[in-house]
């Protein structure tokens, strides 16, 4: 039955949530590498773009979770690898790769499984890359 419930997993959809801040880099006319300044795993993202109910430990039965991030230091368009795995069976769920679309910001990503699903309960594991650097990682659990 649990591995059923990781091939499911292989379905799962992602969704990108970013906001448009304005302000400049404090490394303007510099070449500066991303830096994630913030890192959350929540509940939800509201309108504004911030974290809702955050927390490390989602309970049995969610369908969906969101890691929400701030970074400064981007180059317009930096393309970032998102990598979801599943460590309890050490399986990878998902990679996808994200365009950061202003200097600095903060914006979101999401786990989401087919309707009627849930994500099997142990531990997970989001890194965010640049170009085989990794830039953060986040532990969550689902029990």
């Amino acid at each position: 039955m649990k591995k059923i419930m990781i091939v499911m997993i292989l379905f799962v959809s992602i969704s990108i949530f970013f906001c448009a801040c304005s302000h400049e880099a404090a490394t303007k006319g510099k070449t500066a590498a991303i830096q994630i300044t913030d890192i959350k795993m929540a509940a939800g993202i509201n309108d504004d773009l911030m974290p809702v109910k955050t927390t490390d430990t989602f309970p049995k039965g969610s369908s969906k979770v969101y890691c929400w991030f701030k970074w400064r230091n981007a180059k317009v368009n930096t393309a970032i690898l998102v990598k979801w795995e599943f460590v309890t069976d050490e399986i990878p769920i998902l990679d996808n790769v994200v365009a950061i679309p202003r200097k600095e910001g903060m914006g979101g990503v999401s786990l989401v499984m087919p309707e009627g699903k849930a994500l099997p309960s142990g531990e997970y594991r989001i890194g965010l890359i640049l170009e085989g650097r990794p830039l953060k990682s986040y532990s969550f659990k689902v029990e």
